[in-house]
């Protein structure tokens, strides 16, 4: 996996090296505290898909500036602001195979941080006159809020149709990939036609990530290689698009079955529940989703000139659905 998003950033190496260089600059604090959490939080990097899309998209459209590597860090804020806030949220110890922020400072400070890093990126936006991408950040984030806590109540009535779960993934995940890309684009002054275009290419990309996420509660893989628990989501009670698919093409003795066991979760019903899943196809569907979307953002692709730049962004989309964390 390593290998591939080292191939992928090839196009883009020296821009990604200044980025990571400004990025440590735009996230520093005169407060002992804050620099040295934020020093743990950069020696942890994770994957930068983000703003790998944004330096991508920028430069297929036009020629990196200023405000590309501003708008990489932007994006990246915030997404680093969301972990923070969601290890809090969901009582995680681990991220990225290493501690989390609140199992080592505590929640409270761990808000705090999160809080910290969306100032820093609304503070980055506003310092250099960036009202095009603050509207798009602040609806951004607007929406993963709102994604969440959608998620959060429909948990709770266990009624997720597709079509809702369609609306969380945009939502909660696709809207700061679509941000990413639409941002990358307008850094180079792309017109509004092709940012428009570009935000599109950045949802399919979103939803698809997602549905590869939520298909990794099923797979006994993911306990080696993302650290996520093999059906936490179901413990936590999140109907993800296989069990959306299952609950629909069961029988009612097996609809009713699912829905209680979810609804009086216990541990030892894990694996009958996933086995339920895997018996009425419900795996197979969301597979065949992601790859749908992973074709609609290649089609958008179509439209632009063959070369590096875009043939990286091809394997980065085929990496979303092929990775294994």
């Amino acid at each position: 996996m390593k290998i591939i998003l080292e191939k992928v950033k090839i196009p883009i190496k020296k821009e990604i090296k200044e980025f990571e260089k400004q990025f440590v600059n735009v996230i520093k604090s005169n407060i002992t505290l804050i620099d040295k959490i934020t020093h743990y939080l950069i020696h942890r990097k994770g994957k930068l898909i983000r703003p790998i899309f944004v330096f991508l998209i920028a430069k297929m459209l036009g020629k990196i500036q200023k405000k590309t590597y501003h708008t990489a860090c932007l994006i990246e804020l915030i997404h680093t602001a969301t972990l923070v806030h969601d290890d809090v949220i969901d009582n995680s110890s681990l991220r990225r195979g290493s501690f989390s922020i609140n199992a080592i400072w505590k929640n409270k400070t761990a808000v705090l941080i999160g809080d910290y890093l969306l100032s820093k990126s609304l503070l980055l936006a506003t310092d250099n006159n960036y009202y095009d991408l603050l509207k798009i950040i602040c609806k951004t984030v607007k929406d993963m809020s709102e994604g969440e806590l959608l998620q959060m109540e429909k948990s709770k009535k266990l009624d997720i149709t597709e079509k809702i779960y369609n609306q969380i993934i945009y939502h909660k995940t696709a809207s700061l990939i679509a941000a990413s890309c639409e941002c990358g684009a307008r850094s180079v002054n792309a017109d509004e036609k092709t940012a428009l275009k570009m935000r599109k290419f950045g949802i399919f990309a979103g939803i698809a990530f997602q549905i590869k996420d939520d298909l990794f509660d099923y797979e006994e893989k993911s306990n080696n290689f993302t650290g996520k628990p093999i059906g936490i989501d179901l413990r936590e009670k999140k109907i993800t698009l296989p069990l959306i698919y299952t609950i629909r093409k069961a029988s009612k003795e097996d609809q009713k079955w699912i829905l209680n066991s979810i609804k009086n979760y216990d541990e030892k019903k894990k694996h009958q529940i996933i086995n339920c899943i895997k018996k009425y196809g419900g795996l197979e569907y969301a597979t065949q989703k992601m790859i749908k979307f992973r074709n609609d953002a290649l089609k958008i692709l179509e439209n632009y000139p063959e070369g590096a730049i875009k043939e990286a962004l091809k394997i980065m989309i085929n990496f979303i659905i092929e990775r294994n964390q």
